[in-house]
């Protein structure tokens, strides 16, 4: 157990440490130290009092909140697994890869926003309403009978004919 006698000269070398640490910590700042210091010092405050704002607190609560609710879903992996695989596109694209994208996007921006593409598709939307409307305005016949006599009707020959050549010119197109 301590005297009071040794306790008193304790506290004194205590103290004494103390102004010197003090007196050291002074003289090594310099004045742009003290600068730095007090604007860290100072945006420290700001964010404390940002904190303090009802909606910052709330909108905190709700980063947090949505932070753990992808943690627990497992969704914050496939996060930080998204922003690595964008990342290594970024390092790998070359100023010659990302020429090409902007060409190919640019060419079938043209090509989807041309005036014959915009014709074909309302051919085609025209073509399947109109189909749909006559399907539904003729009851569908059952049988095997029915299905004979459609089969024998010039359009309907002519339609799948037409289904079949186009499938064969669109197979041979991809082939070349």
């Amino acid at each position: 157990m301590a005297t009071p006698i040794t306790s008193a000269a304790e506290n004194a070398n205590s103290s004494d440490e103390m102004q010197r640490l003090m007196l050291a910590m002074r003289e090594a700042l310099t004045d742009s130290m003290v600068e730095r210091l007090a604007s860290t010092a100072g945006v420290a405050l700001e964010v404390v009092d940002r904190l303090n704002e009802d909606e910052t607190r709330d909108a905190i609560h709700t980063i947090f909140d949505r932070l753990t609710e992808f943690h627990r879903i497992g969704a914050l992996d496939t996060l930080f697994e998204t922003v690595l695989l964008l990342h290594a596109v970024r390092s790998a694209a070359t100023d010659n890869i990302v020429e090409r994208l902007f060409g190919f996007v640019e060419q079938a921006a043209n090509t989807i926003g041309s005036e014959a593409m915009l014709q074909c598709a309302d051919d085609v939307l025209t073509s399947l309403e109109h189909a749909a409307q006559e399907v539904d305005a003729e009851p569908a016949k059952g049988g095997l009978l029915s299905t004979i006599s459609l089969l024998s009707k010039p359009e309907s020959q002519q339609t799948i004919a037409f289904l079949l050549k186009f499938g064969a010119a669109l197979q041979q197109a991809q082939k070349s």
